[in-house]
This record gives C-alpha cells, sequence and structure tokens, in this order.
C-alpha cells in the first residue's frame, strides 16, 4: 500500500516504510515537485524491490483471487462497487499479482490486469497456477494504456498506479479512451485528508501536521545514489471531482469505508487505533456520460 507523507520531523535520513530487512539502502524523504518520468523511473523499481515481501506479508489478507478495496478489508463483494461483472470486459489498472482480477474472472468477468512492476506480474503468474485462474496482464504505465478505444466495460483501480502517477490527467484520457460510453470508472486511495497527518498508526498520528491542501510529491531519495527511489503524489476531494467531471464522467458515489470494529490489523498508517475516528480509504465511482 501507498504510505502517506511521514510528519515534518521525521529524520532526514530513514529506512523506507516499505523496505525489507535486507534493503541496503536508507532514504532521505522531502516534498518536491518531479515529473512523470522520473515517477516512473523511481516507482517501476522500488516496487521490484519491494514486491516480494508485499506479497508474503499481505497476500493471506488479500486473498488469491480476493478483491478488497482498502486496508480496511472490505470486499466487492460486500460493496458491490463494480455492479455486476459477469460477461463484462474489465481493465485493473495497478493489478499487482492480479488478486482483484482474478476475483472478476471467478464471478464471469474477463479481467485484464496492468502494472509497472515486472516483478509483480511475476507474482501474478505464481498465483494463475496456485489457483487455476489466469489471469491475462501487461507489464505498461498507466499514462500509455496499450489498448484500442472502446474495450472495457470497467475500468478499475484498488490502492493502485493513481497516486504514483504525475501525469494523472493524462492517465483519466487514457481510461476514457478505451472505456465504452457508460463504462465504470472505479476506484481507491489513501483517503486525501490523510495527508494532514503523520503516517503513524498510533495515536501520535490522529494531530495534524500540515496542510491538506499542499499539493508537493512526496519524495525517497536514496542516499547511496542520489537517486530518486519512490513518490507519491496528492490531490484533493475537490481535485478527484474536478477531475473526473472535466473528463466527461459523472460521479455516483464516494464511498469511505468504516474501518470493522474487529479488524485490529496494522498496515503501515492504518490501524483501528485511527480508522475508528477518521477515514483513511476514499472510493470515487464515476459512469463515462
Amino acid at each position: 500500500m501507498p504510505r502517506p507523507v511521514p510528519p515534518a520531523d521525521a529524520p532526514a535520513v530513514r529506512t523506507p516504510a516499505h523496505s525489507s530487512a535486507s534493503d541496503q539502502f536508507q532514504a532521505r524523504a522531502l516534498r518536491r515537485q518531479v515529473s512523470e518520468t522520473e515517477s516512473r523511473q523511481a516507482n517501476g523499481p522500488d516496487w521490484d524491490r519491494y514486491a516480494d515481501e508485499y506479497q508474503a506479508t499481505h497476500g493471506h489478507y488479500l486473498g488469491d483471487a480476493g478483491f478488497i478495496w482498502g486496508p480496511e478489508g472490505i470486499g466487492e463483494h460486500a460493496l458491490g462497487i463494480l455492479g455486476p461483472v459477469a460477461g463484462k470486459d474489465v481493465l485493473e489498472l495497478g493489478s499487482g499479482a492480479c488478486q482483484c482480477s482474478r476475483w472478476v474472472c471467478d464471478q464471469g468477468g474477463r479481467a485484464i490486469g496492468l502494472d509497472l512492476s515486472h516483478r509483480q506480474l511475476r507474482h501474478a503468474q505464481r498465483l494463475d497456477a496456485r489457483t487455476g485462474t489466469a489471469v491475462p496482464a501487461v507489464q505498461a504505465t498507466a499514462t500509455a494504456l496499450p489498448f484500442r478505444a472502446d474495450s472495457f466495460d470497467i475500468v478499475f483501480c484498488s490502492f493502485g498506479a493513481l497516486q504514483f502517477v504525475k501525469d494523472i490527467d493524462v492517465t483519466v484520457e487514457e481510461t476514457v479512451r478505451v472505456l465504452r460510453t457508460g463504462g465504470r470508472f472505479a476506484f481507491s486511495i489513501t483517503h486525501p485528508t490523510r495527508w494532514m497527518f503523520p503516517d503513524d498508526p498510533g495515536e501520535e498520528g490522529l494531530v495534524a501536521s500540515q496542510s491538506y491542501w499542499d499539493r508537493t510529491p512526496y519524495v525517497e531519495i536514496d542516499e547511496a545514489t542520489g537517486v530518486t527511489s519512490y513518490v507519491e503524489h496528492h490531490r484533493t476531494l475537490g481535485d478527484w471531482v474536478s477531475l473526473l467531471a472535466t473528463a466527461g464522467f459523472r460521479l455516483t458515489d464516494l464511498v469511505e469505508p468504516e474501518w470493522p470494529p474487529d479488524n485490529h490489523r496494522i498496515w503501515g498508517g492504518w490501524s483501528r487505533t485511527r480508522g475508528l475516528l477518521t477515514p483513511g480509504t476514499a472510493i470515487f465511482v464515476a459512469d463515462l456520460l
């Protein structure tokens, strides 16, 4: 899962929050503008490094053919965000190991996964073999979808590519291009209000420390090489609504899942302590006019 920006008094040099114990580099965290190219060159290798640990740590929670919309653990079977998927052509952006797409296939949909990380897609192949449900998948960026126009009935993203993209308007334009008229675009992201708070699952993560309207990207720099190793972009709720409306979508729902009282799992900055008081996930549901 992506992570919000750390507090203003975070150490200048630190081990990245999603690094494995075997990682030898340390990263310096800062806020600065970056290009789409720099974002992509950082985040592809970052997810390749992190993929094995991510799947080992969270794979059981996600399910080999499961579909949850965020760390709260609430599934598509309960929310019905996509609507009926049987017989429909479905594209998942930032699919990782294609767990969500595999669930769509098991419900009778024709799903395709897309991810920037080659290593994540190797895990998808592993799960294909283990489950017997094979999901076609491509390695590509969400700003240049390798599909013909009017190819899909649904495009969705569950905490995937969108927060790692600088040129988000291009991604939305590409989504419009590949969707059929009346098609659905649904995606979950870190709830934008979370950017006001430290990325701490405890009570310290409940005290606002920075501006909600500061859209400066969060960046990590590899101390050994000086190379940008991770980038995450922030948009406000209003930014997302405006972006969708301008692109020709009709927003049909904005879901803010409540934290289940019996969920005691800690996932980065997501926890029961914070989740019972503040939203951690926002799910946008929009249909193409």
